[in-house]
């Protein structure tokens, strides 16, 4: 399934970049949870099915944000051709 491209123009810079900066670093103390599973992803260790939800429970605002801005640098150079 395809998402529409459309659905990322429409969603405001600000949302994504909130839940990114809230629920994408949540808990902030002692470490960030998204710090911990990368870190544990990296080692070889992220193989229970509660760490990879988390994993991607944590990461979707960063990949929603980042879409997002790719999504806006491609718009506004693609126009210029």
């Amino acid at each position: 399934m395809r998402i529409p491209l459309s659905l990322l123009d429409e969603i405001p810079l600000s949302l994504p970049l909130i839940a990114a900066l809230t629920l994408g670093l949540a808990p902030f103390f002692p470490q960030p949870h998204i710090a911990e599973k990368i870190h544990m992803l990296l080692s070889g260790t992220l193989a229970k099915p509660l760490d990879i939800f988390d994993f991607l429970l944590h990461g979707l605002p960063f990949g929603v944000l980042a879409a997002k801005l790719a999504r806006m640098v491609h718009r506004r150079y693609s126009f210029r051709r």
